[in-house]
């Protein structure tokens, strides 16, 4: 669970456990009974639905996105479930097996990361400059900051080659590869004591604010737009709620008046964002605290922007169980699909809501053609997430062992391995 309630407080302890080692797979159960935590997999799917459609400008939806109700938006939510499914799954592979495997296991991890960066990279180039070339409009090379690797493509692919070129929406993958190069440092320290990473994530935070610390990127002059300094805090908040889990740790209050009061702060919070969004759009109405809170700066995770998130994450955790019908409805199972295949929906959304960006540009911007973009780029998500699952059911069912002669009905594993059967 998100939360535990007091009755869960049986700690692991922080040796490694004897016995035979594991696999991945065993370490990626996420509870002592076998049942996935699918909030994780709902709300990671969720915000690569929020993430296709703020990415795409021209789209008036983005208005039904979490940055119209709150201070923050769905790279926060993708960079907490990050961190809290990484202490899940690589906590328990040291638990069981020590730091060495499960360090190993993360390194193999942030390849895959990073192979999968440097093909979008390779993509989104190619497709910005297509469209550059067919209809002869080199405003997309300063929008989506192109145009350097046109002029010196030599200098600029060994540029993003060192995650230092981050063209428009290509910023939040190389993020989680720094954040999850480092992650064998946090997790050597929660072995200690689950808090422990905490203090040093939160200094390096706050130095972030006060020397304004940052990443040099490319072109000279440019940094990283999220900023691994202060993005890390966030990161290892969730690896701690994360590690919390596994080690049946309890550290956040239960009570009913903490949660009200966190229910009362984001309402506030709630109220007052959603001011600002009517008042961009019909003047009259007044923008509340405007001028006291803005700007609120994504690069660095202002603290506004942090202590909002961390409120919404805990009441809904609290309103929304495992155990929640919810989470096993029809509605929520294609997001969920999506959630469970987050590397490759990330990447197939960033090239949707390009090509969606450019047809709203291109050809016809009203709002009939942005419920046709929006509307077909989620479908085209949730069919390769769906088709994704079938392959790894494929897998799955290829790696059981054959039944005996005669055993089970004729036909039944042809039956399993159809399109639509798991």
């Amino acid at each position: 669970m998100l939360f535990q309630s007091r009755t869960a407080q049986r700690a692991i302890p922080d040796r490694t456990a004897s016995g035979p080692a594991v696999s991945i797979a065993d370490a990626e159960r996420p509870a002592a009974n076998g049942r996935r935590d699918l909030r994780l997999d709902f709300f990671r799917g969720l915000a690569l639905f929020f993430i296709f459609v703020d990415h795409i400008p021209e789209n008036t939806l983005n208005v039904l996105t979490l940055s119209t109700f709150g201070f923050s938006d769905a790279a926060e939510v993708f960079i907490f479930i990050s961190g809290y499914t990484a202490a899940l799954v690589y906590g328990r592979a040291m638990l069981r097996t020590g730091p060495l495997f499960s360090t190993a296991q993360i390194f193999r991890r942030v390849w895959q990361l990073y192979v999968a960066h440097i093909f979008l990279f390779v993509i989104f180039t190619a497709e910005v400059s297509y469209i550059v070339e067919r209809f002869n409009n080199p405003m997309y090379n300063d929008e989506l900051r192109v145009g350097d690797f046109l002029a010196e493509p030599h200098v600029a692919i060994i540029k993003a080659l060192l995650l230092q070129f981050q063209p428009t929406f290509l910023d939040i993958l190389p993020l989680y590869i720094v954040l999850l190069a480092i992650f064998p440092l946090v997790l050597l320290a929660q072995r200690v004591h689950v808090l422990l990473p905490l203090g040093p994530s939160f200094v390096l935070y706050a130095l972030v604010g006060w020397l304004g610390f940052s990443v040099h990127g490319y072109p000279a002059g440019h940094v990283w737009f999220f900023n691994p300094f202060a993005w890390q805090f966030l990161f290892v908040i969730g690896a701690t709620m994360g590690y919390a889990e596994i080690a049946h740790r309890v550290i956040l209050p239960q009570g009913g008046k903490f949660f009200a009061t966190a229910v009362i702060l984001l309402a506030a919070a709630t109220i007052i964002k959603v001011s600002w969004t009517i008042h961009d759009v019909y003047d009259p109405v007044p923008a509340l605290f405007l001028k006291q809170l803005w700007p609120m700066n994504k690069s660095n995770l202002a603290p506004l922007r942090l202590a909002q998130f961390l409120i919404l994450a805990y009441v809904v955790a609290r309103l929304i169980p495992p155990s929640s019908s919810m989470l096993r409805s029809a509605l929520a199972r294609p997001v969920i699909a999506c959630g469970q295949h987050s590397l490759q929906i990330f990447c197939l959304s960033i090239l949707l809501s390009l090509l969606g960006h450019f047809v709203l540009t291109e050809w016809r911007p009203d709002i009939l053609a942005q419920l046709l973009v929006t509307a077909g780029g989620i479908a085209v998500m949730i069919g390769t997430a769906k088709l994704l699952s079938w392959y790894k059911e494929l897998d799955r069912l290829a790696s059981m062992p054959l039944p005996a002669a005669g055993a089970g009905k004729p036909g039944a594993v042809r039956r399993h391995l159809e399109p639509g059967s798991a």
